[in-house]
Protein backbone atom coordinates (compact mmCIF):
# COMPACT_ATOMS: atom_id res chain seq x y z
CA UNK A 1 0.00 0.00 0.00
CA UNK A 2 2.74 2.47 0.91
CA UNK A 3 4.42 1.78 -2.44
CA UNK A 4 1.26 2.87 -4.29
CA UNK A 5 1.11 5.99 -2.13
CA UNK A 6 4.73 6.73 -3.03
CA UNK A 7 4.00 6.46 -6.76
CA UNK A 8 1.00 8.78 -6.40
CA UNK A 9 3.08 11.34 -4.49
CA UNK A 10 5.80 11.31 -7.16
CA UNK A 11 3.34 11.88 -10.01
CA UNK A 12 1.32 14.56 -8.22
CA UNK A 13 4.34 16.49 -6.96
CA UNK A 14 6.31 16.44 -10.22
CA UNK A 15 3.53 17.16 -12.68
CA UNK A 16 1.54 19.25 -10.21
CA UNK A 17 4.58 21.43 -9.59
CA UNK A 18 5.17 21.73 -13.34
CA UNK A 19 1.59 22.86 -13.96
CA UNK A 20 1.62 25.19 -10.94
CA UNK A 21 4.71 26.88 -12.37
CA UNK A 22 2.81 27.58 -15.59
CA UNK A 23 4.09 24.67 -17.65
CA UNK A 24 2.04 23.35 -20.57
CA UNK A 25 1.28 19.65 -20.19
CA UNK A 26 0.23 19.35 -23.85
CA UNK A 27 3.85 19.32 -25.09
CA UNK A 28 4.72 16.47 -22.72
CA UNK A 29 1.59 14.46 -23.52
CA UNK A 30 2.17 14.78 -27.27
CA UNK A 31 5.78 13.61 -27.09
CA UNK A 32 5.32 11.08 -24.26
CA UNK A 33 4.11 8.04 -26.28
CA UNK A 34 7.01 8.24 -28.75
CA UNK A 35 9.66 9.01 -26.15
CA UNK A 36 8.35 6.24 -23.91
CA UNK A 37 8.44 3.85 -26.84
CA UNK A 38 12.09 4.64 -27.55
CA UNK A 39 13.36 4.84 -23.97
CA UNK A 40 11.20 2.12 -22.42
CA UNK A 41 11.61 -0.20 -25.39
CA UNK A 42 15.39 0.21 -25.42
CA UNK A 43 15.56 -0.36 -21.64
CA UNK A 44 13.46 -3.53 -21.88
CA UNK A 45 15.51 -4.77 -24.83
CA UNK A 46 18.76 -4.18 -22.93
CA UNK A 47 17.24 -5.98 -19.93
CA UNK A 48 16.47 -8.99 -22.14
CA UNK A 49 20.00 -8.97 -23.58
CA UNK A 50 21.72 -8.87 -20.18
CA UNK A 51 19.59 -11.53 -18.45
CA UNK A 52 18.49 -15.08 -19.24
CA UNK A 53 14.85 -16.20 -19.27
CA UNK A 54 15.04 -17.54 -15.71
CA UNK A 55 16.27 -14.22 -14.35
CA UNK A 56 13.69 -12.28 -16.34
CA UNK A 57 10.89 -14.37 -14.80
CA UNK A 58 12.49 -14.09 -11.36
CA UNK A 59 12.68 -10.30 -11.64
CA UNK A 60 9.10 -9.90 -12.85
CA UNK A 61 7.89 -12.11 -10.02
CA UNK A 62 9.91 -10.23 -7.40
CA UNK A 63 8.58 -6.81 -8.41
CA UNK A 64 5.48 -7.68 -6.39
CA UNK A 65 7.66 -7.64 -3.25
CA UNK A 66 7.99 -3.88 -3.63
CA UNK A 67 4.32 -3.58 -2.71
CA UNK A 68 3.90 -6.66 -0.52
CA UNK A 69 7.01 -6.12 1.60
CA UNK A 70 8.95 -8.89 3.39
CA UNK A 71 7.51 -12.37 3.22
CA UNK A 72 8.18 -13.30 6.83
CA UNK A 73 6.11 -11.68 9.56
CA UNK A 74 6.66 -11.68 13.37
CA UNK A 75 4.37 -14.70 13.82
CA UNK A 76 6.44 -16.63 11.25
CA UNK A 77 9.59 -16.12 13.33
CA UNK A 78 7.74 -17.41 16.40
CA UNK A 79 6.46 -20.41 14.45
CA UNK A 80 9.96 -21.14 13.13
CA UNK A 81 11.37 -21.20 16.66
CA UNK A 82 8.57 -23.55 17.73
CA UNK A 83 9.22 -25.82 14.74
CA UNK A 84 12.95 -25.98 15.45
CA UNK A 85 12.30 -26.62 19.13
CA UNK A 86 10.01 -29.55 18.32
CA UNK A 87 12.58 -31.07 15.93
CA UNK A 88 15.53 -30.60 18.30
CA UNK A 89 13.58 -32.02 21.24
CA UNK A 90 12.52 -35.05 19.23
CA UNK A 91 16.06 -35.58 17.90
CA UNK A 92 17.42 -35.61 21.45
CA UNK A 93 14.88 -38.30 22.37
CA UNK A 94 14.97 -40.44 19.22
CA UNK A 95 17.24 -39.75 16.24
CA UNK A 96 15.42 -42.25 14.04
CA UNK A 97 12.05 -40.64 14.74
CA UNK A 98 13.17 -37.19 13.60
CA UNK A 99 14.49 -38.60 10.32
CA UNK A 100 10.94 -39.42 9.29
CA UNK A 101 10.04 -35.75 9.56
CA UNK A 102 13.05 -34.29 7.76
CA UNK A 103 12.97 -36.88 4.97
CA UNK A 104 9.27 -36.32 4.26
CA UNK A 105 8.35 -32.80 5.45
CA UNK A 106 5.06 -32.72 3.52
CA UNK A 107 3.87 -35.78 5.45
CA UNK A 108 5.29 -34.62 8.78
CA UNK A 109 2.91 -33.85 11.63
CA UNK A 110 5.46 -31.31 12.92
CA UNK A 111 6.01 -29.40 9.67
CA UNK A 112 2.30 -29.49 8.78
CA UNK A 113 1.55 -27.26 11.79
CA UNK A 114 3.37 -24.45 10.00
CA UNK A 115 2.16 -24.36 6.37
CA UNK A 116 3.85 -21.06 5.52
CA UNK A 117 7.24 -22.46 6.48
CA UNK A 118 6.51 -25.79 4.78
CA UNK A 119 5.75 -23.93 1.54
CA UNK A 120 9.28 -22.48 1.49
CA UNK A 121 11.49 -25.13 -0.08
CA UNK A 122 14.75 -23.40 0.87
CA UNK A 123 13.85 -23.13 4.56
CA UNK A 124 12.70 -26.76 4.71
CA UNK A 125 15.80 -27.99 2.86
CA UNK A 126 18.08 -25.93 5.11
CA UNK A 127 16.48 -27.40 8.23
CA UNK A 128 16.53 -30.95 6.87
CA UNK A 129 20.12 -30.89 5.64
CA UNK A 130 21.44 -29.39 8.88
CA UNK A 131 19.50 -31.84 11.03
CA UNK A 132 21.01 -34.68 8.99
CA UNK A 133 24.46 -33.27 9.75
CA UNK A 134 23.64 -33.51 13.45
CA UNK A 135 22.62 -37.15 13.06
CA UNK A 136 25.93 -37.89 11.27
CA UNK A 137 27.86 -36.99 14.46
CA UNK A 138 30.17 -34.35 13.02
CA UNK A 139 33.24 -34.04 15.22
CA UNK A 140 33.57 -30.33 14.50
CA UNK A 141 30.34 -28.26 14.32
CA UNK A 142 32.37 -25.49 12.70
CA UNK A 143 32.55 -27.64 9.56
CA UNK A 144 28.76 -27.58 9.30
CA UNK A 145 28.74 -23.86 10.10
CA UNK A 146 31.14 -23.18 7.23
CA UNK A 147 29.02 -25.19 4.80
CA UNK A 148 25.89 -23.37 5.94
CA UNK A 149 27.54 -19.98 5.51
CA UNK A 150 28.54 -20.78 1.92
CA UNK A 151 25.11 -22.16 1.13
CA UNK A 152 23.31 -19.15 2.56
CA UNK A 153 25.68 -16.77 0.81
CA UNK A 154 24.89 -18.43 -2.53
CA UNK A 155 21.14 -18.30 -1.85
CA UNK A 156 21.36 -14.65 -0.80
CA UNK A 157 23.37 -13.76 -3.90
CA UNK A 158 20.75 -15.40 -6.11
CA UNK A 159 17.91 -13.63 -4.30
CA UNK A 160 19.60 -10.24 -4.86
CA UNK A 161 20.05 -10.69 -8.61
CA UNK A 162 16.64 -9.18 -9.58
CA UNK A 163 17.52 -6.09 -7.56
CA UNK A 164 20.87 -5.82 -9.37
CA UNK A 165 19.11 -6.26 -12.73
CA UNK A 166 16.66 -3.44 -11.97
CA UNK A 167 19.47 -1.18 -10.72
CA UNK A 168 21.38 -1.77 -13.95
CA UNK A 169 18.28 -0.74 -15.89
CA UNK A 170 17.91 2.37 -13.70
CA UNK A 171 21.55 3.30 -14.35
CA UNK A 172 21.02 3.09 -18.12
CA UNK A 173 17.74 5.00 -18.37
CA UNK A 174 19.23 8.56 -18.20
CA UNK A 175 21.59 7.73 -21.06
CA UNK A 176 18.74 6.26 -23.10
CA UNK A 177 16.83 9.48 -22.41
CA UNK A 178 19.70 11.42 -23.94
CA UNK A 179 19.58 9.14 -26.99
CA UNK A 180 15.88 9.91 -27.42
CA UNK A 181 16.53 13.62 -26.94
CA UNK A 182 19.29 13.61 -29.56
CA UNK A 183 16.93 11.93 -32.01
CA UNK A 184 14.43 14.68 -31.27
CA UNK A 185 17.06 17.34 -31.96
CA UNK A 186 17.93 15.62 -35.26
CA UNK A 187 14.25 15.75 -36.19
CA UNK A 188 14.13 19.44 -35.21
CA UNK A 189 17.22 20.29 -37.28
CA UNK A 190 15.55 18.74 -40.31
CA UNK A 191 12.76 21.32 -39.87
CA UNK A 192 14.98 24.34 -39.28
CA UNK A 193 13.01 26.35 -41.86
CA UNK A 194 9.88 26.29 -39.70
CA UNK A 195 8.70 29.29 -37.63
CA UNK A 196 10.14 29.73 -34.11
CA UNK A 197 6.90 28.72 -32.36
CA UNK A 198 6.96 25.36 -34.17
CA UNK A 199 10.66 24.83 -33.55
CA UNK A 200 10.13 25.65 -29.87
CA UNK A 201 7.52 22.92 -29.54
CA UNK A 202 9.76 20.44 -31.36
CA UNK A 203 12.72 21.21 -29.08
CA UNK A 204 10.45 20.94 -26.05
CA UNK A 205 9.29 17.54 -27.26
CA UNK A 206 12.92 16.45 -27.71
CA UNK A 207 13.75 17.47 -24.16
CA UNK A 208 10.94 15.25 -22.91
CA UNK A 209 13.29 12.35 -23.70
CA UNK A 210 15.92 13.60 -21.26
CA UNK A 211 13.26 14.29 -18.66
CA UNK A 212 11.64 10.88 -19.06
CA UNK A 213 14.92 8.94 -18.81
CA UNK A 214 15.96 10.69 -15.59
CA UNK A 215 12.41 10.60 -14.17
CA UNK A 216 11.96 6.86 -14.74
CA UNK A 217 15.43 6.10 -13.40
CA UNK A 218 15.36 8.07 -10.15
CA UNK A 219 11.61 8.17 -9.62
CA UNK A 220 10.64 4.55 -10.27
CA UNK A 221 13.12 1.89 -11.39
CA UNK A 222 15.91 2.91 -8.98
CA UNK A 223 13.59 3.02 -5.93
CA UNK A 224 12.08 -0.30 -7.00
CA UNK A 225 15.57 -1.86 -7.01
CA UNK A 226 16.37 -0.36 -3.61
CA UNK A 227 13.13 -1.55 -2.04
CA UNK A 228 13.53 -5.03 -3.49
CA UNK A 229 17.05 -5.24 -2.04
CA UNK A 230 15.75 -4.18 1.38
CA UNK A 231 13.02 -6.85 1.27
CA UNK A 232 15.55 -9.55 0.35
CA UNK A 233 17.87 -8.44 3.15
CA UNK A 234 14.97 -8.49 5.61
CA UNK A 235 13.83 -11.98 4.60
CA UNK A 236 17.42 -13.26 4.88
CA UNK A 237 17.15 -12.93 8.67
CA UNK A 238 14.68 -15.84 8.61
CA UNK A 239 17.31 -18.20 7.20
CA UNK A 240 20.02 -16.85 9.49
CA UNK A 241 17.79 -17.71 12.44
CA UNK A 242 17.68 -21.34 11.25
CA UNK A 243 21.46 -21.32 11.08
CA UNK A 244 21.91 -19.88 14.57
CA UNK A 245 19.53 -22.32 16.25
CA UNK A 246 20.78 -25.45 14.52
CA UNK A 247 24.45 -24.56 15.01
CA UNK A 248 23.72 -24.11 18.71
CA UNK A 249 22.14 -27.57 18.60
CA UNK A 250 25.30 -29.01 17.04
CA UNK A 251 27.21 -27.60 20.00
CA UNK A 252 24.90 -29.69 22.22
CA UNK A 253 23.31 -26.78 24.04
CA UNK A 254 19.98 -27.48 25.74
CA UNK A 255 16.96 -27.15 23.46
CA UNK A 256 15.69 -24.10 25.36
CA UNK A 257 19.10 -22.43 25.04
CA UNK A 258 19.17 -23.11 21.29
CA UNK A 259 15.79 -21.45 20.87
CA UNK A 260 16.79 -18.49 23.03
CA UNK A 261 19.88 -18.02 20.86
CA UNK A 262 17.57 -17.84 17.86
CA UNK A 263 15.16 -15.45 19.57
CA UNK A 264 17.98 -13.11 20.55
CA UNK A 265 19.28 -13.10 16.95
CA UNK A 266 15.86 -12.21 15.52
CA UNK A 267 15.52 -8.56 14.40
CA UNK A 268 13.82 -6.48 17.10
CA UNK A 269 10.67 -5.68 15.12
CA UNK A 270 10.10 -9.40 14.42
CA UNK A 271 11.41 -10.83 17.69
CA UNK A 272 8.75 -12.60 19.81
CA UNK A 273 8.78 -11.66 23.48
CA UNK A 274 10.16 -14.21 25.91
CA UNK A 275 6.70 -14.68 27.43
CA UNK A 276 4.89 -15.18 24.12
CA UNK A 277 7.46 -17.70 22.92
CA UNK A 278 7.39 -19.55 26.23
CA UNK A 279 3.60 -19.85 25.98
CA UNK A 280 3.89 -21.27 22.47
CA UNK A 281 6.58 -23.76 23.54
CA UNK A 282 4.53 -24.75 26.56
CA UNK A 283 1.58 -25.56 24.27
CA UNK A 284 3.91 -27.72 22.16
CA UNK A 285 5.11 -29.64 25.20
CA UNK A 286 1.54 -30.24 26.32
CA UNK A 287 0.60 -31.59 22.89
CA UNK A 288 3.59 -33.95 22.91
CA UNK A 289 2.85 -35.20 26.44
Amino acid sequence: MIGIVGIAVILVMVFGGYLAAGGKIGIILKALPFELMMIGGAAIGAFFISNDSTMIKHTLKDIGKVFKGPRWKPEDYRDLLCLLYALIRLARQNVVAVEEHIENPSGSSIFSRYPRILADTEAVALIGDTMRSASMNYDDPHQVEEVLDKRMEAHHHHALQPSHALQTMADGLPALGIVAAVLGVIKTMASIDQPPEILGKMIGGALVGTFLGVFLSYGFVGPFATKLREVVEEDAHFYRLIREVLIANLHNHAANICIEVGRQNTPGHNRPSFGDLEEALKALRQEAA
